[in-house]
C-alpha cells in the first residue's frame, strides 16, 4: 500500500530568491502531472471562503482516487485517520507544501484560515460511487485489503 507523505516543491522563478523570503520579489511554483505528481491530473478543485472556518471537510475515503492537497493561500490542516483510529495531522502553511494521499485514506480537512485556498488535484474524474463515507465500512475494507496483501 502507498503511504501518505508530505511534499515540498521548489520555487521556480526567480531561481536566486528563496521561497520563504519575506521580500516582495515575485515567485512561482511549477507542478507538473506525471513528473512532480506521479499521476495524470484529471480533476482540480478548490475549498475556499470564510464559510469553511470552523468546519471539518472531507470525512471520507476514496476507493480509486489519489490526491495531492496544497494550501495555495492561508493555512489549513489535513488529518489522516487509519483503520485503528491512529491519527496524523499535516499542516499546510506554505504554498510550496503539499500532502499526497493515496487511495483508501480517511481524510479530514479543517482549521482553515479566512484567506485559505486549499487546492486539490486528483487522478480521477468525480464519481460519487467511489466515496466511502462510513468510517466502520472504511476500516473493514482496509483491514481486508491488508489481509489479502499478507496472504500474497
Amino acid at each position: 500500500m502507498l503511504d501518505v507523505k508530505m511534499l515540498r516543491f521548489p520555487c521556480a522563478f526567480p531561481s536566486n530568491a528563496p521561497c520563504d523570503s519575506s521580500d516582495t520579489v515575485s515567485r512561482s511554483i511549477v507542478v507538473e502531472g506525471m513528473k512532480d505528481i506521479l499521476f495524470e491530473i484529471r480533476r482540480i478543485f478548490y475549498i475556499f471562503g470564510e464559510g469553511n472556518i470552523g468546519l471539518v471537510r472531507g470525512k471520507h475515503a476514496n476507493g480509486k482516487s489519489e490526491f495531492v492537497l496544497f494550501n495555495i493561500s492561508g493555512k489549513s490542516k489535513v488529518k489522516v485517520i487509519d483503520e485503528d483510529l491512529g491519527e496524523t495531522v499535516y499542516e499546510l502553511n506554505e504554498p510550496r507544501d503539499a500532502v499526497y494521499l493515496p487511495r483508501m485514506i480517511w481524510k479530514e480537512m479543517y482549521d482553515f484560515t479566512s484567506d485559505s485556498v486549499l487546492m486539490v488535484v486528483t487522478n480521477e474524474y468525480y464519481d460519487a460511487t467511489e466515496y466511502v463515507r462510513d468510517f466502520e465500512m472504511f476500516a473493514e475494507e482496509v483491514r481486508e485489503m491488508k489481509r489479502i496483501l499478507e496472504m500474497n
